[in-house]
């Protein structure tokens, strides 16, 4: 009965998140997604019985079927979603938390050769857009989103929105803990209110809406272009006096 309940909750999964998904029979036959993960749970109860060669053959072929490739050691909880999943890698001493959402090109790996945990562990109802890149052992917290093609190298807050290379913060619960122009002393010395680290602490359900993020990058170019403007104004009135 548990291994019919989980089966049946990877199904409701995709419909929730995927709303392309019409019927359970297209579910089972067309998602590689829920395929790779199927296969990764046969894989993952080998590995756990201490053997060795048939659950990284399983995961070869579920990589080859799927092209998803998820060692059998990684440790997965309930409710993953892969949406277009083809060249996603999660590495052996990876964790994933409950309903976390991983979309196409997503790398959960190492940074070398170092031995024992050496891949990050994904907290709860967090979601990893296409093409991004998180590497190493750090953890990243409950309801995070990570922006497509971002590298993240370190620890990564709950409720925070990490984009850019190297990956940082610029939103926490969807509201900037930064001014996109040039920092002033005002910025650097910015306290968050106790309203603010209650709402922090407060639970969400998954947000899928990660196109809706910022460019720091275009933010800090009009900035710069806003401070030439006004300095080119106070040099314009110096030459008139």
């Amino acid at each position: 009965m548990k291994l019919l309940h989980m089966l049946k909750k990877d199904i409701r999964v995709v419909f929730e998140r995927d709303p392309a998904a019409r019927s359970i029979l297209e579910v089972i036959l067309c998602y590689q997604g829920l395929h790779a993960i199927w296969l990764y749970r046969i894989a993952h109860w080998f590995y756990q019985h201490k053997f060795i060669l048939l659950p990284r053959l399983i995961s070869n072929f579920a990589r080859f079927l799927t092209g998803i490739e998820i060692h059998p050691g990684a440790k997965i909880g309930p409710g993953l979603f892969i949406d277009h999943g083809t060249g996603i890698v999660i590495g052996e001493t990876a964790e994933l938390g409950c309903n976390v959402t991983l979309y196409q090109g997503v790398t959960l790996g190492g940074t070398g050769k170092e031995k024992g945990k050496r891949h990050p562990t994904i907290g709860n109802n967090v979601v990893v857009s296409s093409g991004a890149k998180i590497l190493g052992s750090f953890s990243v917290g409950n309801h995070a989103k990570i922006g497509a093609g971002s590298v993240v190298l370190k620890e990564v807050p709950a409720y925070a929105t990490v984009v850019g290379i190297p990956g940082r913060v610029v939103l926490m619960k969807g509201k900037r803990i930064n001014k996109p122009s040039i920092p002033d002393e005002t910025l650097k010395n910015k306290v968050y209110s106790d309203a603010l680290k209650k709402e922090l602490a407060e639970e969400l359900d998954v947000d899928l809406a990660h196109d809706k993020l910022p460019d720091p990058e275009l933010d800090m170019i009009k900035g710069l272009l806003t401070k030439v403007k006004d300095l080119e104004e106070k040099v314009a009135n110096l030459e008139k006096k």
